[in-house]
């Protein structure tokens, strides 16, 4: 395994023309899509010049075959028969470019703005995650669900020391686990480097300091849980994956083994019709599902793992320790 960062990938668009009504019913991210590997971002805006009229723009990385297409189209019915406008994007930062104009997320206690310039929600934990080059700026409903439940876990008394967020994208969960849990060891991963960079640009700009102490985020470019940095921090009292059904289903035994006895995870990335096989492949892992909470087509699942008498299983009273462990496979 190696954590080189993969060639770049050419970006394409494709538009289509669609009714207000259209726009309304997508709201960013199609439970359809969640099946490829790298889904489309959706973005609707009003024609310009054209009261009324409003398109749909989808992103893809690499350019779309005819079933993404058609796929498509079955979201903008009053398009049948129009022909697409499909493109190749120049080298420029489109993912900023397709989350321009985000309205503000509030989830539990904490107000997710995508823009400086929107004003902060008093009484709530006010988060900037600016548009930019990597996902996760709150507007999912699987994000969106991990702020309210790690919001609801607070409210109920749960306490963790030791806090890894698996697929970071931005950085958001692993600064929200810190508000709410100011005193603990904490670590986040990405296997994309771009996404590390940028966790550590929102860590500075929302005041989360950096670093490998109680009360710091320590960031690394990991794939999966078999990172030597990831490994000499565990065992974990709370681990959050908010990543896709697949990936979640082949990384449950490297992640739950990164867990302590009695220790949570967080689960998000996922459909409903996901959820069984997800959580048969955590099950099988020792772990149960102390909770589900639903937003639209997306769960957010909180397992707990049940002690094993004379499981082995590497544990560290320190966890800034570091060094590879044995019983981590690859992924």
């Amino acid at each position: 395994m190696t954590d080189a960062a993969p060639p770049a990938v050419q970006s394409w668009k494709v538009t289509l023309p669609c009714t207000r009504a259209e726009a309304e019913a997508i709201d960013g991210d199609i439970a359809a899509f969640a099946l490829m590997d790298h889904p489309p971002v959706l973005m609707t805006s009003e024609a310009d010049g054209d009261a009324g009229l409003w398109r749909l723009d989808a992103y893809f990385e690499g350019k779309p075959g005819p079933a993404a297409i058609k796929l498509l189209r079955t979201l903008v019915p009053s398009a049948a028969g129009l022909k697409p406008v499909v493109e190749a994007l120049p080298d420029e930062d489109w993912v900023t470019m397709s989350q321009q104009g985000l309205e503000p997320v509030t989830a539990g206690r904490f107000h997710i703005r995508n823009i400086a310039a929107d004003p902060q929600l008093p009484g709530h934990v006010n988060l900037l995650i600016e548009a930019g080059r990597a996902f996760g700026t709150g507007q999912h409903e699987t994000t969106a669900g991990c702020l309210a439940m790690l919001d609801r876990m607070r409210r109920v008394g749960m306490r963790f020391r030791n806090v890894a967020d698996i697929g970071t994208g931005t950085g958001l969960l692993a600064f929200a686990a810190l508000t709410l849990w100011p005193r603990a060891y904490a670590i986040a991963s990405d296997i994309d480097p771009v996404a590390v960079e940028i966790s550590a640009d929102n860590a500075r700009a929302n005041g989360v300091r950096l670093g490998d102490g109680p009360g710091r985020l320590a960031l690394v470019t990991a794939a999966g849980g078999n990172h030597p940095a990831l490994v000499g921090r565990a065992p974990y009292d709370l681990l959050i994956a908010n990543i896709l059904a697949g990936p979640l289903i082949e990384l449950a035994p490297s992640l739950c083994a990164l867990v302590e006895d009695g220790g949570t995870i967080l689960l998000a990335g996922l459909l409903n019709e996901q959820a069984d096989a997800v959580l048969a492949a955590y099950r099988a892992e020792g772990m149960r599902l102390a909770e589900r909470s639903d937003r639209g087509d997306w769960p957010t699942l909180r397992l707990r793992k049940r002690p094993r008498i004379g499981w082995k299983r590497p544990r560290r009273l320190n966890p800034a320790a570091r060094g590879e462990a044995p019983g981590f496979g690859s992924i």
